[in-house]
């Protein structure tokens, strides 16, 4: 199917964040689009308002005849038993994974793709407000909503188009970026996978390999032993204190980091400032300083752009701070993850208590890194560990937070219900609260916050 035959597009599973960025530009082009999610969000009504019509409950009926201009797009979260999906993989339609369709999307576009086990949301959504910055207008299509864009999809006017190519079920391979970025290869997904050494070269190094004729390669420098031996394929590399685009001298002043940034000519771009937190997330932008002079952009708006960045919902993002108590929400999943939120918490805010409640993601993942998590955790003052978001998954037997909280070593730690969990952080009047996970918990932390706003009104 070409792109220029679709004229319906019809989303099982809209409610996810990448598929509803794809909603969002289909309908930008003036596509008819509806779909189905299981739960009722704050991001399927925003689709709804705009113009978006989506249903909560298996309705077959409601979606569009088959049809040559007629494309149905799904979520692999979806079971193929769902109603739904039977009538469309047996109906006749044309039935394309979320990925697919951004490679059908980015295809004679100048694509970057931006992978990595984690840090893509937030690269992508820096390295997009730079190019902006720039003036090269891209499209973006972001894992995260982004305060500056004020949304998860970005309309460009150029051929530019940032993505992030997503090595989930080898998702990325559907891309043929024109620049590529690898930001870690940590092991992760090993459900598709198998092992890591297969992640490697079945996932990562195929996807560099994807790259166009002529493009460019950039991996963080620690990692790019990895990518040695491709045809064809020459790396350039980036990082804190090493790599061919490489911060130097970072430190914290006025609540911020600062850095110097070297390009691989040699040619320093001195102070510049980021709002964003830890030394990870400055890692992240050189990476996207790097994309954005490759592109083309300038000196200045590296500047202006890393200065004027407003970050991401859910990536360290401070929902509360008052004279007693700070409270942050990050999406932090991965055992690596974890370690950067809770570094870069130390940093900014150093001699406070440090605590933080954990939700494990997937039976799978909590399986393969419970000895990670529980080192991570153990960096915390006090851990709360509350129970596994099971998302596309079923239980596995022996497997749950108890597994974590059994290989901590911390002392000051609690395995509570999400009630429990409520209560116990009701109580709290000082340090540093972190808010951590892929899953549901963000639906909690505007209950945890008004637990601390009510004394403020009132007192």
């Amino acid at each position: 199917m070409q792109l220029a035959d679709i004229k319906t597009v019809y989303f099982i599973g809209i409610g996810g964040i990448g598929m509803s960025a794809l909603a969002r530009y289909f309908k930008r082009r003036g596509l008819s689009v509806s779909g189905y999610d299981r739960t009722e969000t704050p991001l399927t009504r925003a689709l709804v308002e705009e113009g978006i019509p989506v249903h909560y409950e298996a309705r077959p009926e409601a979606i569009p005849p088959a049809g040559p201009d007629t494309l149905v797009v799904y979520t692999p979260a979806v079971p193929a038993k769902f109603p739904e999906m039977l009538k469309v993989t047996e109906g006749g339609y044309s039935v394309l994974k979320r990925a697919q369709v951004l490679g059908l999307i980015s295809r004679g576009m100048q694509c970057v793709g931006i992978a990595g086990t984690h840090g893509k949301t937030t690269t992508t959504t820096i390295t997009t407000h730079l190019m902006k910055t720039a003036g090269l207008e891209p499209s973006a299509f972001l894992g995260g909503i982004a305060r500056d864009f004020a949304g998860n999809y970005v309309h460009g006017a150029s051929d530019w188009v940032v993505v992030e190519a997503d090595e989930y079920d080898r998702s990325f391979l559907n891309l043929n970026p024109e620049i590529a970025v690898i930001l870690s290869v940590d092991p992760d997904h090993l459900d598709i996978y198998g092992d890591h050494g297969q992640m490697l070269e079945t996932g990562f190094r195929a996807y560099a390999q994807r790259v166009q004729p002529g493009g460019r390669l950039l991996v963080r420098h620690d990692v790019v032993h990895h990518f040695e031996g491709l045809e064809n394929v020459h790396a350039q590399t980036f990082g804190v204190g090493a790599g061919d685009y490489c911060a130097q001298n970072v430190h914290v002043r006025d609540g911020a980091f600062h850095f110097d940034l070297r390009d691989p000519l040699g040619h320093v771009i001195k102070d510049i400032r980021t709002a964003l937190p830890g030394r990870h997330n400055v890692e992240n932008a050189v990476a996207a300083c790097a994309v954005t002079l490759l592109a083309g952009g300038t000196e200045d708006a590296l500047r202006k752009g890393l200065a004027s960045f407003r970050g991401i919902a859910r990536r360290f993002e401070t929902v509360l701070r008052s004279d007693k108590i700070v409270i942050v929400d990050d999406y932090a999943h991965h055992p690596t993850e974890l370690e950067a939120a809770i570094g870069a918490a130390r940093e900014l805010y150093p001699g406070k208590t440090i605590r933080g409640v954990f939700q494990p993601h997937l039976f799978s993942r909590t399986k393969d890194f419970a000895a990670g998590f529980a080192l991570a955790l153990d960096e915390l003052d006090e851990a709360i560990l509350i129970p596994i978001y099971p998302a596309r998954e079923e239980p596995l037997p022996g497997v749950s937070s108890q597994l974590i909280y059994d290989k901590m070593r911390l002392t000051n730690r609690r395995l509570l219900s999400d009630e429990q969990m409520l209560e116990a952080t009701a109580e709290l009047s000082d340090g540093v609260l972190l808010l951590l996970g892929a899953g549901d918990i963000d639906a909690l932390v505007p209950k945890i916050v008004d637990q601390h706003q009510k004394p403020v009104q009132h007192g």
